[in-house]
């Protein structure tokens, strides 16, 4: 046991645990974990999860706090703020003030596809509503921008009759396009943390079945 310990321990980079009472799983190739490597893991992920997934994510919009912009008169960190602040002020539920608040999170990171990445990161504690929304949100902003050279300003029509259209929409219009002001008073980001925290508390929702089995009728076509 001792060997064993040590042998753990003296690894160059070997990561600290985020709970002293946890074990390492000591293999490297996934192929040579057994049951109870698995076992453990799943254990312990969940614990952490619970405690570090909502920080995590919030630390993604955060690190872009004192950003420049390129062009915009609020950089990416401050519009999100200004889209969950007016979300608030609207006396809309926690869910929606959650969604604007990280909304664009992979906007600078992740330009063309930043809507998918939104959805896939809030995908499991969300409504159809929200998720849907996320996925499509970029695709709606062309509306506004009747100016910009080769956009498909009317590119959401595709969508017309859904059950989310509106939604989406709406919230495009109110809380997207509309939220680059210098000057709007937006609440500091401690005001969402703890709508944030109990988002991500929530019994998560597995999508990616319906993601797989949607991305397989698009092959066959």
């Amino acid at each position: 046991m001792e060997h064993e310990s040590t042998m753990t321990t003296s690894r160059t980079h070997l990561s600290p645990l985020a709970r002293p009472e946890w074990r390492h799983v000591d293999k490297i190739a996934l192929e040579d974990f057994q049951p109870e490597d698995w076992q453990l893991l799943e254990q312990q992920r969940r614990v952490y999860l619970a405690e570090h997934q909502a920080a995590q994510a919030l630390r993604l919009l955060t690190a872009s706090k004192d950003d420049p912009s390129f062009g915009y008169m609020v950089n990416n960190y401050r519009h999100c703020l200004q889209s969950a602040t007016m979300v608030l002020s609207d006396g809309r539920d926690e869910e929606d003030v959650v969604v604007a608040l990280l909304h664009d999170v992979g906007f600078t990171t992740c330009p063309l596809l930043h809507g998918d990445f939104a959805a896939a990161l809030m995908g499991a504690y969300i409504s159809d509503r929200n998720y849907w929304m996320l996925q499509h949100h970029a695709t709606f902003q062309n509306v506004h921008s009747p100016h910009l050279p080769g956009v498909k300003q009317h590119e959401r029509d595709l969508w017309k009759g859904h059950s989310h259209y509106d939604w989406t929409a709406e919230f495009v219009a109110k809380y997207d396009q509309a939220a680059a002001d210098p000057d709007y008073p937006c609440e500091p980001i401690e005001t969402f943390v703890p709508m944030v925290r109990r988002i991500f508390a929530r019994k998560p929702v597995d999508r990616r079945t319906t993601t797989l089995e949607t991305q397989a009728m698009k092959d066959t076509r």
